[in-house]
């Protein structure tokens, strides 16, 4: 009988409980929203907490467990851009081509060919729109091991990520394509016909590396509040990244002449360097921090 009066108790309550639930939902979040970027943790060298790693393998399990599912949830959004951009894929296409004359200058050859390439463009479209969520799954991920006052600017930073990565693609679109086609298609005075499936791919590859470079500064940036990276080190070996520069400018160039090869090296050295200032930034902060929390 007891069991019975419980029950009618929880039905005739439920629509209160609800309403409730839904009332004081936003004020839960806001508290543990405000704890979470609030937090101080334990500041503790990467090499003592490496150290405990190895002593206790068994606290690792939790930060894989949480590595899982964050990768999980940023495959799903990674799904969602892809089948986003698939229905705008034609479009997109299209607004690659119109530097040879628009999608149809492009001449398949194979029957599968035109499959692969709106596949492609599919992953790289489903990739530029799913990156601030990326960004910010990896700063959920990381957040906990932060000061408070880099964690928010963290938080702050992931909507650059994206600005940043369609920046680079954007430059390479309008400054490298304009110049390394026509070299291309009139080399030795051969004429070219572009295939889709060659020409997408270097286009998509250029696009992608260029904005994956462009994310340098902050990379950097967050790796200096980890305290994994430090300005004199960078500063240091600035001659080295010149050279490693160098040579992956000449990787991603889509021509051998010297021309192309400076406008993608230009910019990714001007980036190293304003990661340089990135970095102090950084330093600046977490030496405040760490005062502040002393």
């Amino acid at each position: 009988m007891r069991k019975f009066w419980i029950a009618l108790w929880r039905v005739v309550t439920f629509p209160f409980r609800a309403i409730w639930w839904l009332v004081s939902r936003p004020v839960r979040l806001y508290k543990k929203t405000y704890t979470f970027l609030t937090d101080e943790p334990e500041d503790r060298p990467i090499t003592d907490a490496f150290a405990d790693t190895v002593k206790k393998p068994a606290a690792l399990l939790d930060h894989l467990e949480a590595l899982r599912k964050h990768l999980f949830r940023m495959l799903i959004a990674l799904a969602l851009g892809i089948l986003l951009c698939a229905t705008y894929t034609t479009q997109i296409i299209d607004f690659l081509a119109k530097p040879i004359g628009g999608i149809h200058a492009l001449k398949a050859i194979d029957v599968t060919e035109s499959v692969g390439v709106f596949m492609r463009v599919a992953l790289l479209g489903g990739f530029a729109v799913a990156l601030p969520y990326l960004a910010f799954e990896v700063w959920l991920f990381a957040a906990p091991g932060l000061h408070a006052r880099p964690r928010r600017l963290g938080l702050l930073g992931i909507p650059l990520a994206g600005i940043f990565f369609v920046g680079g693609m954007a430059f390479a679109y309008l400054l490298l394509l304009p110049t390394a086609l026509p070299f291309l298609l009139s080399f030795m005075g051969i004429q070219t016909i572009p295939r889709p499936s060659s020409y997408i791919n270097f286009v998509t590859g250029l696009l992608f590396w260029i904005g994956v470079s462009f994310e340098f500064p902050l990379i950097i940036y967050v790796l200096t509040l980890m305290g994994i990276v430090k300005p004199p080190f960078l500063v240091h070996n600035w001659r080295i990244a010149v050279i490693v520069i160098a040579i992956l400018a000449a990787a991603i160039t889509p021509t051998v002449d010297p021309v192309n090869m400076t406008l993608v090296m230009a910019p990714m050295i001007l980036l190293y360097f304003l990661s340089i200032g990135m970095s102090h930034l950084a330093l600046i902060g977490r030496k405040r921090t760490v005062t502040e929390a002393s």
